[in-house]
């Protein structure tokens, strides 16, 4: 399969979605919303649930399967209070240490006036760093799209898993072609070049794991993560945080 074909196939609309995954292989999800400083945000489904009668807390990238959940929940790129309710919800799980896990699947976050007037760069810079420093296991998951900063900002994790024909990037096929060669067309070149495949990000290391897309799906992913959970946990709060420091301070070597 082409770099182009696996971006198609991540976008899909028939495509598995976070939201879906969080109602097959968790229980007892209890949702809370807001950030405290600006208000609520439909890109982002955060709360507390069981994985396997274990307590976690689930972050879920929320774009919505039809036309008007999609407008409601912008396309599932978040606002500013998308990441700081995300961030929030951390710190709480932090306090009563759970472990965090990130459902994401976002083209990016949103660049409109808006979001910008209410600080979308620091917000997820703040994430960033948040992340880093949380003492408490985190897994990320990319089931779809991974657009750049919109997604790294749940993505600062012990571990980072793709499914199979998902896509991570630091910008969108139509963007890089529209900036490196003034011409959107030039699509199937672009996604060549970044390099934004499961295959591709697991040969680099930026990613831990691929899960196949089979149709033990579900089954799948809710074994791994409560395996993978089961290890980190085991783990003191200063193993975990220098561990997924060093995770990152290796990528590019």
């Amino acid at each position: 399969m082409t770099a182009i074909e696996t971006v198609l196939l991540s976008r899909d609309k028939n495509r598995i979605s976070p939201i879906e995954i969080l109602g097959s292989i968790f229980t007892d999800f209890f949702e809370m919303h807001g950030d405290r400083k600006y208000g609520d945000d439909n890109a982002i489904k955060c709360g507390i649930a069981r994985l396997d009668g274990m307590p976690v807390t689930v972050i879920a990238v929320n774009k919505g399967k039809d036309t008007k959940e999609k407008v409601k929940n912008n396309f599932g790129s978040p606002n500013p209070e998308g990441y700081r309710k995300a961030l929030r919800i951390m710190k709480q799980a932090e306090k009563f240490n759970r472990p965090v896990i990130c459902l994401i699947d976002t083209a990016g976050a949103c660049c409109g006036i808006g979001a910008e007037e209410r600080g979308q760069g620091q917000a997820i810079a703040e994430n960033l760093m948040e992340m880093m420093r949380l003492n408490v296991p985190v897994i990320s998951i990319l089931t779809g799209e991974g657009g750049s900063g919109g997604a790294l900002a749940l993505a600062v994790a012990n571990e980072v898993w793709m499914l199979k024909n998902a896509i991570y990037s630091v910008i969108s096929p139509e963007g890089c072609a529209s900036i490196l060669w003034k011409d959107s067309k030039k699509i199937e070149m672009a996604a060549s070049s970044l390099k934004l495949t499961s295959d591709d990000l697991f040969s680099f290391g930026i990613i831990d794991k691929i899960i196949d897309e089979d149709n033990n799906l579900m089954e799948n992913i809710k074994y791994l993560l409560t395996e993978k959970i089961k290890e980190l946990k085991e783990k003191d709060k200063d193993s975990l945080k220098q561990e997924r420091y060093n995770k990152f301070r290796r990528i590019g070597y």
